[in-house]
């Protein structure tokens, strides 16, 4: 059977958010409001920025304003890794930051610390699990690489475990697997919706006053004061962070360092005690292949199969769109690969299928920026590993704002910009010169061409 029937019946909601526990929103902002520290959007960036302000200072007036509901975006579509990293990934970070990975991984892992303390102090349902996870070599010209991958692992403190064909089918069985490096501890599996609303209950616990269907619509002086109006209202505050990542950011400046793109994912009904054995997974961690246009895939608390990733998408002109959340080339692209990494699951079929868009930057993680004489801060540019850099990424925000000089604001990471990307319609020409030259790679055993190549040079860079 044609894999894509498995599609027939599957929903376009995104699967955490289809969920009976879903809060119900909190009110629009009506009216005008003042405040100490005023917070555009409501996914992890924002959340974490306004729980962190408060466990710092609670005398402090917050307010939270999201332009649709708390967790409905990236933060509640996403495939629930939440990593250590704050590089997307060692090879990144030393390539860029050679002589600060050091730092970078130790302030990771801090913050991956830092984040389970939290989830724990509040008491947040959102089925946490350290389990690790896995990269996977499905080529045979890959299996080099991890052992790479473990020799650097190891020289920067991260304990890892490199596995032969035999030992990483051992773990989760797939015949297209032939080796494997385990991180156990630098990763744990959250449900993204749930950690976003569990956010939101524990700020408006500590008295954030948090508004939905609330956007940000402008953002002007007004005296001493930085002033952003909405609908039908207005906020004027001390100070501003400004955490709205894939959608427009209210300063244009800032807007040619991020680019929306599409990543999309699928959902599995829950497997049966026999179609899980089949697998094995008893260790439950989730993993990606090593590929450029690679897959991420993970159980979730009922042991359904999420399969994403493989095509990034970028449409001309950029924008967030809802008729984008839909690609059903994509979805049948994925069914087929699903398929392909398990046969023993012939039958299984999805129930969720669906996409959003993920800010990236052109160097694949998150960057900085102040304006306004320090009163106004930007944190954006994850590029898809943002479920744990972005409390790291709230934590800089604020000690921005505060005009502290500290071990974060130090870092070249923070002080330094990654290359903006250029206007249309040179975006999208070198954009898809890009899409086009690393699936190449891919079918080339990784050799890298000279556009690659070239970007590698430049700092440049398009992920998902």
């Amino acid at each position: 059977m044609d894999p894509v029937y498995a599609l027939r019946d599957a929903s376009p909601t995104p699967f955490w958010l289809d969920d009976a526990r879903r809060p119900a929103p909190a009110p629009a902002l009506v009216g005008p409001t003042d405040c100490d520290l005023l917070v555009v959007g409501g996914g992890y960036s924002g959340l974490w920025t306004a729980l962190i302000a408060k466990e710092r200072d609670p005398s402090a007036d917050v307010v939270v304003i999201e332009a649709g509901e708390v967790g409905a975006a990236a933060s509640g579509r996403n495939g629930g890794f939440c990593e250590a990293s704050l590089t997307h990934g060692l090879g990144n970070g030393i390539a860029r930051w050679p002589h600060e990975i050091g730092r970078l991984e130790r302030l990771g892992r801090e913050n991956l610390r830092a984040i389970e303390e939290t989830i724990a102090r509040h008491g947040i349902d959102c089925d946490w699990e350290r389990t690790g996870s896995l990269v996977v070599a499905t080529e045979p010209y890959q299996v080099e690489g991890l052992k790479e991958e473990a020799e650097a692992a190891a020289r920067h403190g991260t304990e890892v475990s490199l596995l032969d064909e035999a030992a990483v089918r051992a773990e989760i069985d797939s015949p297209t697997f032939l080796g494997g490096l385990w991180n156990k501890d630098g990763v744990a599996m959250v449900n993204p919706a749930r950690l976003a609303w569990g956010l939101k209950r524990a700020c408006q616990e500590l008295d954030v006053r948090v508004y939905e269907h609330t956007p940000g619509t402008a953002l002007t002086e007004d005296g001493a004061r930085i002033a952003v109006t909405t609908p039908y209202g207005r906020v004027r505050a001390r100070r501003v962070a400004l955490a709205t990542n894939a959608y427009p950011s209210l300063l244009r400046r800032h807007r040619p360092y991020t680019v929306p793109v599409y990543d999309y994912a699928l959902m599995t009904e829950p497997l049966t005690d026999d179609q899980l054995a089949a697998v094995g997974w008893r260790n439950r961690q989730g993993f990606a292949d090593c590929a450029n246009r690679f897959h991420y895939v993970r159980l979730s608390a009922d042991n359904r199969v999420l399969w994403g990733g493989f095509d990034a998408v970028y449409q001309f002109g950029g924008g967030v769109r809802a008729e984008r959340d839909r690609r059903p080339e994509t979805f049948a692209t994925l069914a087929r690969h699903f398929f392909e990494a398990f046969p023993q699951l012939a039958g299984v079929r999805f129930g969720h299928a669906w996409g959003g868009a993920i800010d990236a930057s052109t160097r694949f993680c998150v960057f900085f920026d102040t304006s306004h004489r320090g009163r106004v801060a930007y944190a954006a540019g994850y590029t898809g590993l943002g479920v744990g850099a972005t409390r790291f990424g709230a934590e800089v925000m604020l000690d921005l704002l505060a005009g502290e000089r500290t071990e974060r604001t130090s870092l070249e990471m923070v002080r330094r910009k990654p290359l903006p990307f250029p206007p249309e319609p040179v975006r999208s020409v070198g954009i898809g010169i890009t899409q086009w030259s690393l699936a190449r790679a891919d079918a080339r055993e990784g050799r890298r061409n000279l556009w690659l190549r070239a970007l590698d040079r430049a700092g440049l860079g398009f992920d998902s």
